[in-house]
């Protein structure tokens, strides 16, 4: 029995809809419910909120599309000022019902001017017989636009006196959104996480026709029971599935084993899994790649991607103040004379010292230290003169700001800015290299 039911659309078309969608058969239940018939006045604005790979945008765009409601589609982050989206919008909408491709652009720089150029819009597409659909994906973007685009999005309803809803996609929750002056208030739906369930159903959906149902379904299980508990993004499930799954046949390929022998499967895929689990999110090599280091059966520190390289290009003096400021923070203050003086006299070894360089400093972790002794370990340690130019200054700045460097306390702090590394031994030592 099917679970989508619409007196407004044929049994037919909704069946096909809930085997697009599946395991989101109740929110699309719920959206053809607010959405009502063609001719039918829709609420005003509509609020779906999820974690991202929850199916927001696939099943807006599918559910549209399948029923043929008019609509308008735009990402806020390609059209990231309040100028480039209402032209988008107006553009797309002028060629919705338009028989020829090619559309005149349309310059609008105010909010009013979208309000009557959108009303002639859509007398001239005759669009008053059913609801026009405006859909803004990462709508979290608008918060960063003028005070007055999302308050009048959520009335444009009411401003345009026209049949049209307003959908937000967005990650974040509404009471984010929402400006301090208030606003309309706009029907919230929330999308949850796939559980193990739906990703195992999804997932199996695409099993290659050369092989059995169970077969693929099995693999599923597999990636599921290792992947599972550090990604639940369905996309890179997907990817991890399709890039993986000719390892798993290799020995049903070479005869070794019948569809059956899960136990010599599971074995056979599991270093490639595991190896798989170290490039996880990251995509730092390509697909072709991969494939390649697992016919070559590299081991994980072959990977030449991101991890396998433990530097970062930085600019000449960048790399000798990254060095000070690593001195300063795991050496004492009372060792810089005995470091970094040529002539330092003799340096007394008292009870206390012997007693404290037992512990390594790199447990205790970085400690703070001021401006200036950055600065003078880095003219001791550089071999020509380096002048206190604004250039030395700012590069500090870009320290900070890459997290390689850290401000510890306040900027009007009167004894100056204090400062800790935060980068490992390793990769201070590939950038002394």
């Amino acid at each position: 029995m099917p679970n989508l039911e619409h007196p407004a659309y044929p049994a037919a078309t909704l069946l096909h809809l809930e085997s697009l969608v599946p395991c989101r058969e109740s929110q699309v239940s719920m959206l053809l419910s607010i959405f009502g018939e063609r001719q039918q006045f829709s609420f005003p604005s509509i609020f779906i909120y999820g974690h991202t790979s929850s199916g927001k945008t696939y099943v807006m765009q599918t559910l549209l599309k399948t029923l043929q409601l008019p609509h308008v589609f735009v990402n806020c982050v390609e059209y990231f000022t309040s100028r480039l989206l209402l032209e988008e919008i107006l553009t797309q909408l002028q060629s919705c019902c338009s028989e020829t491709e090619q559309t005149s652009h349309v310059h609008c720089d105010t909010f009013n001017d979208f309000v009557r150029l959108f009303k002639q819009a859509v007398v001239s597409r005759e669009f008053e017989d059913q609801t026009l659909y405006i859909v803004l994906d990462r709508a979290e973007q608008l918060r960063e636009m003028e005070a007055n685009i999302l308050p009048a999005f959520l009335r444009l309803q009411e401003l345009t006196d026209r049949n049209v809803t307003v959908v937000l996609l967005s990650e974040i929750v509404w009471e984010l959104f929402r400006p301090s002056i208030g606003c309309f208030e706009p029907f919230t739906l929330y999308f949850p996480d796939y559980s193990i369930g739906h990703l195992q159903k999804i997932l199996s959906q695409n099993h290659p026709p050369e092989y059995s149902v169970d077969f693929y379904a099995a693999y599923i299980n597999i990636l599921l029971g290792v992947f599972y508990m550090v990604c639940r993004d369905l996309k890179e499930l997907q990817h991890l599935a399709a890039l993986n799954f000719s390892k798993y046949c290799e020995p049903v390929v070479r005869g070794e084993a019948t569809e059956r022998d899960t136990r010599k499967l599971w074995k056979n895929i599991e270093p490639h899994l595991k190896k798989a689990m170290h490039t996880v999110y990251l995509r730092e090599i390509s697909s072709s790649q991969w494939e390649r280091l697992q016919c070559d059966d590299g081991e994980p520190g072959q990977l030449k991607g991101l991890s396998a390289h433990t530097h970062v290009e930085l600019p000449y003096y960048s790399k000798f103040l990254l060095i000070a400021a690593y001195l300063a923070s795991y050496n004492p203050v009372r060792t810089d004379k005995r470091f970094f003086l040529k002539h330092h006299g003799k340096i007394r070894k008292t009870n206390f010292m012997k007693k404290h360089e037992k512990t390594s400093n790199h447990l205790l972790g970085p400690k703070p230290f001021p401006l200036d002794r950055l600065l003078a370990i880095l003219y001791s340690i550089v071999d020509n003169r380096v002048a206190p130019t604004a250039n030395i200054f700012s590069q500090i700045t870009s320290l900070v700001t890459l997290q390689l460097l850290s401000m510890v306390g306040h900027n009007d702090q009167l004894d100056g800015p204090r400062y800790k590394c935060t980068v490992s031994l390793d990769f201070i030592r590939a950038v002394a290299r």
